[in-house]
C-alpha cells in the first residue's frame, strides 16, 4: 500500500480501543470472518468464534476496531503471555463483504505500536493464516519482524497414496491413543523434538518444557486449531525406555476435516521412518471414520517435514507469514 493510499484510508476510517466495543456490536464482523476460515481453509471457526466473543464481552483483550462512517469493518487483538505479546488475528472488510487489506493493515500498525510499546514486552509473534504471504507485510516489516514462510497443505484422503505399513516399527514401540496420564511426557517429547529447529524461532514456547506444557495446553483444551480429537490423536510409545519416541495429535475443524497440529519424534528416534509410520496410521484412521481431508501447516524451509507431506499425497493450499520480532537480546 502506496503512502498516498495509506493517507486516504487514515481519513476515512476511525481507529478506536476494542474495550469500548461489545460482542454483540463485533458479532457481524466475527461470523462473516468465520465464513471466510470455512470457504478458504475448510475450517468450522464458529466455536473460535464464540469464545472469542465471550472474551470481548470481558474487555480484557487490547486491540482496536475500525469504524467506516461509524460502521464498524475491522479489529485486531493481541494477547500477552508474559514478556511477549501474540498477534491474535486481524481482519476488515469494505461495505460489500470483501476483505480489506488497506483497512487491515492499518488496524496492525496501530496494534503493533501498542505492543512495541508495551513495557517489558521482548517479543512478539503473529500468524495471520487466512492472508497469502506478503499480503500484509508492509506492516510487520516497517516495524522490524523477521519472516518466515509457511505452508498450508491439504490432503484428500480418498486419493493419498498406499498406506506405510505399521508392522515395521520396531521391536519394542508401540502406537497407542492420546492419554493425559501422557501429559508430562508428550511436552518432554515436543521440547526436546524442536530444540534448535527452525520454528523455534517462530514459536518461542518450544525453547523450553514449561512453554511447551503452554502449547500442549492450548492445543487440547482451546478450539484455535480445531477442536482436539483424542481419539485420533496418536502417541508411539518406547516400552523398553518407558518414554514417547513420537507423537501425532489431531483435531477436528470440520465434521469431516482433521487438522495435524502436531507431528514429531525425539532427536535419538530420528531417521528409522517413526514420522511416516505416525503419519499412515492417523491417515488411515482418519479414513475409516469418515474423514474426508487433512490439513497441516509446515516451515517451507523445514524440507524434511515438506518432503514426508508431499510423499503422503499432501499438496500446497497456500503459503502464509510467520512474523517475529525478538529484542529479548537487544538493548531496550
Amino acid at each position: 500500500m502506496s503512502a498516498v493510499e495509506s493517507m486516504t484510508v487514515a481519513t476515512q476510517i476511525e481507529v478506536l480501543d476494542l474495550r469500548h466495543f461489545s460482542a454483540r456490536q463485533l458479532r457481524p464482523l466475527l461470523e462473516a470472518e468465520a465464513r471466510l476460515w470455512e470457504n478458504r481453509l475448510r475450517w468450522d471457526y464458529r466455536s473460535s468464534t464464540e469464545l472469542l466473543l465471550q472474551y470481548l464481552d470481558s474487555r480484557i483483550l487490547p486491540g482496536f476496531v475500525a469504524l467506516d462512517h461509524g460502521r464498524i469493518c475491522g479489529y485486531t487483538f493481541c494477547v500477552y503471555e508474559g514478556q511477549k505479546a501474540v498477534v491474535g488475528d486481524a481482519y476488515a472488510v469494505t461495505k460489500d463483504g470483501a476483505s480489506n487489506l488497506a483497512v487491515t493493515q492499518l488496524l496492525l500498525r496501530h496494534l503493533l505500536e501498542l505492543v512495541e510499546n508495551s513495557p517489558n514486552v521482548d517479543r512478539v509473534e503473529s500468524q495471520l493464516l487466512l492472508y497469502d504471504t506478503g499480503a500484509l507485510e508492509e506492516a510487520f516489516l516497517e516495524a522490524g519482524f523477521m519472516q518466515h514462510l509457511r505452508l498450508f497443505m491439504e490432503c484428500d484422503l480418498a486419493q493419498r497414496p498406499a498406506a506405510v505399513e505399521l508392522k515395521e516399527l520396531p521391536p519394542g514401540l508401540e502406537v497407542v491413543s492420546w492419554s493425559s496420564s501422557y501429559y508430562q511426557a508428550a511436552a518432554e517429547l515436543i521440547h526436546d523434538a524442536y530444540a534448535g529447529h527452525i520454528d523455534a524461532r517462530i514459536n518461542d514456547q518450544y525453547c523450553s518444557l514449561h512453554g511447551s506444557l503452554r502449547f500442549l495446553h492450548n492445543i487440547v483444551r482451546f478450539p484455535g486449531c480445531g477442536v482436539f480429537d483424542p481419539n485420533q490423536s496418536w502417541l508411539l510409545v518406547d516400552r523398553n525406555r518407558n518414554m514417547l519416541a513420537g507423537m501425532l495429535l489431531c483435531s477436528r475443524v470440520a465434521p469431516d476435516v482433521a487438522h495435524i497440529t502436531q507431528l514429531c519424534v525425539r532427536s535419538t528416534a530420528r531417521g528409522l521412518g517413526l514420522g511416516q509410520m505416525l503419519l499412515a496410521h492417523s491417515m488411515t484412521q482418519l479414513d475409516r471414520a469418515g474423514f474426508a481431508a487433512i490439513t497441516l501447516t509446515v516451515t517451507e524451509s523445514n524440507r524434511p517435514a515438506v518432503t514426508l507431506y508431499e510423499a503422503s499425497g499432501f499438496h500446497v493450499r497456500y503459503r502464509f507469514d510467520a512474523m517475529v520480532l525478538d529484542r529479548s537480546t537487544k538493548p531496550r
